[in-house]
């Protein structure tokens, strides 16, 4: 057992570890829990928590040298600079004292381990860095690791139309609702360069470490001011997405509401989220955050359980701007020119002087772009009140009613969501939530003049977005499909780039069709869920004779990390199918590069013979010519997993495709495990045709039975610590690989029965 005693604590508390890496948090007030809650994250994952504060303040380059002084330019861009007090406010009452008593909790482990009495991860130690105090605003100011949309695909689209038409960007990202043509003349961004939004790429990605980063030279500096693959992971908005659902008690065969839960980002080690318990008088909560942020954004307090996933709505514009020439820093706006307002920041830098940058910003936001006579700026909400990710779930994890929890939601800024909730008493509902430009006139999906023209009119909020309260059919669900209702007004935008991959419409069927038989199990076995409704249909379009049809027709559509079928299909979909139908579209390499990996769906239904503008441009207009396309590259598919693989006997879906979490010092990163799933099944498990690594899809899993809440099942991979050589590093990622969980210990008998370690803190 381990003791401390902590400045900031006003009474003893403790830290209750289970066998499975989880903290239950045990206070004596609210504060002090999330005091607690603050050093058990910088027990587990300071130096995470460290490099993603350094990160989104911009101060990598003060450890680690020039090759990070343009990252951190980006990265002050973007940061929150408004007035405290409206940022305060925005949450909930106890927002400000929450993030204060978070932060002491922090700074009192970071305290611990310059005293020698916690150890200092392995990776301060190979960097030769040390961990910084925390501020509590450093808590909200930071935005850019939030998934908000649509700035890349605006600037994507106007390539993409400069280059070809509307039909072809659908291969790129499908629009639901359909947009009339006149939308693209508003098209402001044709003939910018590709890399117009190189600094805001810059600002959302990760931090990556190469010799050759590291050892850069101050006049290198603006080398390091690209995003590729040499130096950091693109975001990739289009492909997190997440799986969540409530059913009522009216359809379980315990009459107990269920809720599941499993939000996808990113696989990295450590992972994103992580599971905690926080338990103090008024307070006890379980479930997903992210460690660098108190409370929790999924799980449960007792009386009501919740989650989210990604509504896909559309908080972010390119705006364009002409410039005066002889005075670069003035912008057309209406009939005048108007300065942008510049502000001077110092940068520290490694082994140099502090290097004194300018920033640049228009009415409309960050400046990220500009030539002799044009510039180009981001608007987003990043830059309103309220709009630090997730945390308004402060209040949304603390309410006792739907009705409480909708009107919590008002408050929740970013990123768009929408949330489910179930309680004790049967109430159960769906609410959309996030603060959504209101445009009138346009719709946000091409880059726009910043003259004037178009301008947001405030925000549409959870008060006006669609909910759902204890509909008849007995359940709730989302997976970031395209869920405004039918008398939505049309001339109302929110967004149109949704996920119409079925996962949504799979689950649907599922919870409709199991009325009265719904558990835990079930719904278990639903996340988990390896099936492909687009394998069934591009198979069928196949003829008798090709090579490999038999093998895929006797198979079930399921990619399981066993299945041969699965591996042959996939291999023929990514390496085969899509690229050879892509350079028929687009046989020019500059508008190919947008279209890559090409949308499953729209690629599904153009073989099936929609698109016709896009099957003729293809050759692929008659079934005949379809039939020896698909015949062709099935053929090829079937030679490459021969040459790989030997025989098909011995094919596994799971030899080609498997987990990986990337740590940020590559020698670190974990795995491989054989992984089921692909990017479109309820299990997604997303993957490049490069080299097949599961990149994307539910590290964290949950399954809550609202009441018996002992019965509930949760997953986390890797696992839950950060710290190298532990136990609990990477002890879930083999269980998450086979859709495994363990449960999930509520009652104070039943965490006591699962403990492991225990850790009691004292006020100094």
């Amino acid at each position: 057992m381990a003791n401390f005693d902590l400045s900031g604590l006003r009474a003893p508390a403790s830290i209750h570890v289970d066998r499975w890496g989880l903290p239950h948090i045990r206070a004596q007030s609210v504060h002090d829990a999330f005091f607690t809650q603050g050093f058990n994250a910088a027990r587990d994952r300071l130096w995470q928590i460290d490099l993603w504060r350094k990160r989104g303040l911009g101060r990598l380059a003060a450890d680690f040298g020039p090759g990070y002084l343009m990252q951190d330019r980006a990265a002050r861009l973007f940061l929150y600079r408004g007035p405290m007090e409206a940022e305060w406010s925005a949450y909930c009452e106890d927002t400000q004292e929450t993030c204060t008593a978070f932060a002491n909790g922090i700074n009192a482990a970071i305290d611990e381990v310059i005293a020698g009495r916690m150890p200092l991860p392995e990776e301060f130690d190979r960097m030769s860095t040390a961990p910084e105090h925390w501020a509590p605003e450093d808590v909200v100011r930071i935005r850019t690791h939030c998934l908000v949309r649509n700035a890349a695909s605006e600037l994507a689209r106007a390539k993409v139309l400069a280059r070809a038409d509307a039909e072809t960007d659908l291969l790129r990202a499908p629009l639901n609702p359909s947009v009339d043509p006149a939308e693209w003349q508003l098209n402001a961004g044709s003939d910018l360069p590709a890399d117009a939004l190189a600094v805001l790429d810059l600002a959302m990605a990760p931090v990556s470490f190469s010799p050759e980063r590291l050892a850069a030279s101050l006049e290198d500096a603006p080398r390091w001011s690209q995003v590729n693959a040499a130096k950091t992971v693109i975001r990739s908005i289009a492909i997190e997405g997440s799986n969540n659902w409530v059913i009522s008690g009216r359809h379980t065969a315990s009459g107990r509401p269920i809720m599941a839960s499993d939000p996808h980002r990113a696989h990295a080690a450590p992972s994103l989220r992580y599971m905690v318990h926080m338990t103090a008088p008024g307070l006890d909560i379980i479930g997903a955050g992210e460690p660098s942020s108190p409370g929790i954004m999924a799980g449960h307090n007792g009386h009501a359980a919740f989650s989210l996933t990604i509504f896909c709505a559309d908080q972010e514009d390119v705006m364009v701007y002409d410039t005066d020439p002889d005075r670069p820093d003035h912008y057309r706006y209406q009939d005048r020119w108007e300065e942008m307002r510049s502000e001077t920041e110092s940068f520290e830098v490694r082994g140099h002087p502090d290097q004194v940058l300018d920033l640049s910003f228009t009415r409309h936001g960050p400046v990220v772009w500009r030539d002799a006579n044009r510039a180009v700026a981001v608007r987003t909400v990043f830059s309103e009140p309220g709009t630090a990710p997730y945390l308004a779930s402060l209040a949304t994890m603390r309410a006792r009613s739907f009705d409480q929890f909708k009107q919590d939601a008002t408050r929740w800024g970013a990123p768009t969501v929408n949330l489910v909730y179930a309680d004790t008493d049967g109430d159960f509902g769906w609410q959309a939530a996030g603060f959504v430009p209101r445009r009138t006139g346009w719709r946000g999906l091409v880059p726009a003049a910043g003259d004037g023209r178009f301008e947001w009119q405030g925000f549409i909020t959870a008060a006006d977005l669609p909910c759902l309260d204890a509909p008849e059919a007995g359940f709730v669900c989302s997976a970031n499909e395209m869920n405004l209702p039918e008398e939505w007004p049309a001339d109302v935008t929110v967004g149109h780039e949704w996920f119409e991959d079925l996962r949504a419409a799979r689950i649907a069927e599922a919870l409709a069709a199991g009325s009265g038989g719904h558990d835990v199990a079930s719904s278990c076995a639903l996340q988990t869920d390896t099936f492909s409704p687009f394998a069934p249909r591009l198979i069928a379009l196949l003829p008798d004779d090709v090579t490999g049809a038999d093998i895929l027709r006797d198979w079930d559509g399921r990619s399981q990390a066993q299945s041969a079928p699965a591996l042959l299909f996939e291999l023929w979909l990514s390496s085969h199918l899509r690229p050879a139908l892509l350079k028929r579209i687009a046989p020019d390499d500059a508008l190919r590069r947008y279209l890559v990996p090409g949308n499953i769906p729209v690629i599904t239904a153009l073989l099936e013979g929609q698109h016709p503008k896009l099957t003729d441009r293809a050759g692929l207009s008659t079934q005949a010519d379809r039939e020896a396309f698909l015949s062709d590259t099935l053929r090829r598919a079937h030679e490459e997993a021969k040459a790989r693989f030997g025989p098909a006997e011995n094919w596994a879906w799971g030899q080609l495709h498997q987990g990986y979490f990337d740590h940020a010092l590559p020698e670190l990163s974990l795995g491989p495990w054989p992984k089921g799933g692909s990017s479109t099944s309820i299990m997604l498990a997303h993957y490049e045709a490069s080299d097949y690594r599961v990149r994307v899809g539910a590290s964290v899993r949950m399954v809550i039975d609202v009441g018996a809440w002992d019965n509930s099942v949760w997953i986390n991979a890797p696992g839950q610590s950060g710290l190298q050589g532990t136990s609990h590093l990477d002890d879930l990622a083999p269980l998450w690989a086979e859709g495994q969980y363990v449960p999930l210990a509520y009652s104070q008998i039943a965490v006591d029965a699962v403990t492991e370690e225990i850790i009691t803190l004292s006020p100094a």
